[in-house]
């Protein structure tokens, strides 16, 4: 990567730069979250000859499917910028739609990697949890976090991932991980053909717009809020991303691979049972190890910044009478590895919804799971939503972040109004070499990827109309 220019998400520590995280309150003059180290893989990127030409922007704390920062504004779709280019990694997957730089980061707790890359016609890699560190990245959720790379191309995205990879002390899911993921370089999968005899099915929930609740469920919950909590994690599929979607099944198909699709494959009982994989009480505890190895020097816990700069650190990241994304209730916060309740609020639970999700693709004999990445088209952002501005548009797949496994989002088409659509694939674990395989063929048969015209404010008629080809 000797040479090749880059961008990095505002959530990755980069020495000497402050980490906004997107947020205003670490933007405060005097307190300023300033890295006092890099990243691990900004540390690896660099060894690769990698040039960071900037950080890009992310809404506050990477806690939206949408990019408006309190630090530091909006981004729009560069398709056309009254639309939005998802969340959070919003400002990486518009510099690299936009030629701003060859790749970049971006980060995933819920969808944050794959969602924006489908609203930009751009490839995000979610890797198999542990086979990329995250250390020194700002936590969201830190048993949900993820870093990947995005890129225009599959091909760029594996060489990217090449560089990423690896063990890394300071992030204990790393450990043991060469010695279980397929070995790189990662571009030997990419071959003419890998689709050929492949099978994948489509997860009903999702077809059916019934995810799992984000963040879970804590088993203190009642019934009725945990029916509450479902509700509120509806996501219907928009009819024309439908209709998208199985355009794209009929492109898969010609391309030699076997699509499923039936009500009984991943039902919605699969989404009920996954709710139940709960990581809200260990929330602060992933925010205090980052400000204790990637804080400044005023402070190096959540406590610590509520003491120097007179203010607590939101909910959304520390627990407190509201906890996590849906600002959940009555839950403690704790530590994973001292809390005697562990097993049954998280550990067994996300067990449990691997293994199923494994005899999955063992009795229908797949090689993967495939389905949209994104819910709905990119949401107008000059009007109202629903009757209140938009905090979209919304996928149906923090799934993938729950139970681990690597996923991918890459470009397969574009809305009748030319704004990018895109599909996801995701495969068992350590598998990231072969699920890169499969991408890099369907590009190759499609070629759906086109850039964006960039006008000036972005507002002519004609701005979302990809070129001809």
């Amino acid at each position: 990567m000797w040479g090749v220019p880059i961008v990095t998400k505002a959530n990755t520590s980069i020495k000497g730069l402050v980490t906004t995280d997107g947020w205003r309150g670490y933007i405060i003059p005097g307190h300023e979250l300033v890295a006092p180290k890099d990243a691990t893989i900004i540390t690896k990127l660099r060894a690769a000859g990698a040039i960071i030409l900037g950080q890009t922007n992310m809404p506050d704390f990477a806690a939206s499917d949408t990019n408006r920062s309190t630090a530091y504004g909006r981004t729009g779709n560069a398709y056309d910028v009254r639309f939005s280019p998802g969340g959070s990694s919003g400002g990486t997957v518009t510099a690299i739609t936009s030629n701003f730089a060859l790749l970049g980061n971006g980060t995933d707790t819920g969808n944050s990697i794959r969602m924006p890359a489908a609203t930009s016609s751009v490839v995000g890699v979610f890797p198999t949890r542990g086979l990329v560190s995250i250390a020194g990245i700002a936590p969201l959720d830190w048993l949900l976090d993820n870093t990947g790379p995005i890129a225009r191309e599959v091909t760029d995205a594996a060489i990217a991932l090449d560089v990423m990879a690896g063990e890394d002390s300071l992030d204990p899911a790393t450990a043991g991980s060469q010695g279980k993921a397929q070995p790189g370089p990662y571009t030997q999968y990419l071959k003419p053909g890998a689709l050929k005899g492949k099978r994948f099915a489509v997860p009903a929930f999702i077809l059916d717009g019934d995810p799992p609740v984000f963040q879970g469920v804590c088993p203190n919950a009642t019934a009725a809020q945990f029916a509450k909590a479902k509700e509120e994690s509806s996501t219907p599929l928009n009819p024309e991303t439908q209709a998208a979607f199985l355009k794209a099944v009929e492109e898969l198909s010609s391309a030699g691979a076997t699509v499923l699709i039936d009500p009984q494959i991943m039902p919605d009982s699969f989404a009920d049972a996954a709710s139940h994989i709960c990581t809200l009480p260990y929330i602060r505890e992933g925010t205090d190890k980052f400000l204790a190895g990637f804080g400044p020097e005023q402070y190096h816990s959540s406590v610590e910044y509520e003491h120097a700069v007179g203010k607590p650190l939101p909910g959304f990241i520390i627990g407190g009478e509201h906890t996590g994304m849906f600002a959940a209730v009555d839950i403690q916060q704790t530590t994973l590895e001292t809390d005697p309740q562990a097993e049954i609020t998280l550990l067994r639970p996300r067990r449990e919804m691997l293994a199923i999700y494994e005899a999955e693709l063992d009795r229908l004999h797949l090689d993967g799971f495939i389905y949209p990445a994104i819910q709905m088209a990119p949401v107008d952002e000059t009007m109202p939503q629903d009757g209140r501005l938009s905090e979209g548009p919304h996928s149906a797949t923090a799934w993938v972040n729950m139970l681990g496994v690597p996923a991918i989002s890459f470009p397969a088409g574009f809305y009748d109004n030319g704004l990018p659509f895109g599909i996801e694939i995701s495969t068992r674990k350590w598998h990231d070499g072969d699920m890169i395989g499969w991408v890099y063929d369907y590009e190759l048969h499609t070629h759906h990827r086109r850039p964006p015209v960039l006008v000036e404010r972005g507002l002519l008629p004609t701005a979302a109309q990809p070129p001809a080809p």
